[in-house]
């Protein structure tokens, strides 16, 4: 079973246009998007029309569910004033710019998807959620500790656990004893399609491959692939500086910060 997830598409829909034609020639057998389809870039409803067009299961962003309820914040941990200032002129324009059925879908997009497989060895729990189990905005940076990781996919009773809200990917394999055996769990972030943060400007989404002999005792079981996808990232930067978002947007797409 090959597995395409796409997240933080954030209205970029050139960078959404450039994977889907790329996931399409890789030819997953399913497709899912963990949210934040607008924001920071002015085709909100073209990439939300996109993503409905095309039937692919997705689940709500901290952006979509804050544009959804018409709300001035988007639940983002901005570090700075000047990032918060900034933030604010982004969800105003994209609440003003969003339509009404639009929202509507951004309103009623679900929490999380989870998916079970049920293989030769074992039965795999996958939990597809935003930031965390916890919390929609819960950032799992790759520093987070490996106890506390694993305690949040315990709780949440998920074997591989994708998700992305920071927009930088990567893949840990978490080993625990359990009854005397040494069984792994996976934690997957996906990256961004539409506004990468881990100095690559290419638009970013995983593919995951999950065999009938994966396992809980074998660590590399699990295939993961991070598949970098170039697309005409001054095309974007140009039509925010067009726009009523702030130009600090396109130079963090052109820097990919």
């Amino acid at each position: 079973m090959k597995i395409a997830l796409i997240s933080d598409i954030h209205a970029n829909l050139p960078a959404l246009e450039a994977v889907l034609e790329d996931i399409e020639i890789k030819k997953p057998d399913a497709i899912y998007c963990l949210g934040d389809l607008v924001g920071y870039a002015p085709w909100p409803n073209e990439v939300v029309n996109e993503i409905r067009k095309r039937g692919i299961p997705t689940i709500a962003g901290n952006y979509d569910k804050g544009i959804g309820l018409q709300s001035d914040d988007c639940g983002c941990a901005y570090k700075t004033d000047i990032d918060k200032s900034l933030g604010k002129v982004s969800i105003s324009y994209t609440n003003s710019a969003i339509g009404e059925n639009e929202r509507e879908y951004l309103r009623t997009l679900p929490a999380h998807i989870r998916v079970e497989f049920n293989l030769s060895q074992d039965t795999f729990n996958v939990l597809l959620v935003h930031g965390s189990p916890r919390r929609i905005n819960e950032y799992l940076f790759e520093d987070r500790d490996a106890k506390s990781m694993l305690r949040i996919m315990e709780q949440a009773n998920a074997d591989i656990m994708v998700f992305g809200h920071t927009h930088k990917p990567y893949h840990k394999v978490l080993s625990q004893e359990v009854d005397g055996e040494t069984k792994y769990r996976h934690a997957i972030n996906t990256g961004s399609v539409g506004k990468p943060k881990d100095g690559d400007k290419r638009a970013c989404y995983a593919i995951v491959l999950i065999k009938d002999s994966t396992g809980f005792n074998i660590s590399d079981s699990i295939k993961v692939e991070f598949v970098r996808v170039p697309y005409d990232i001054e095309k974007v930067a140009r039509a925010i500086e067009k726009s009523q978002l702030p130009n600090e947007y396109a130079d963090m797409l052109r820097k990919a910060y």
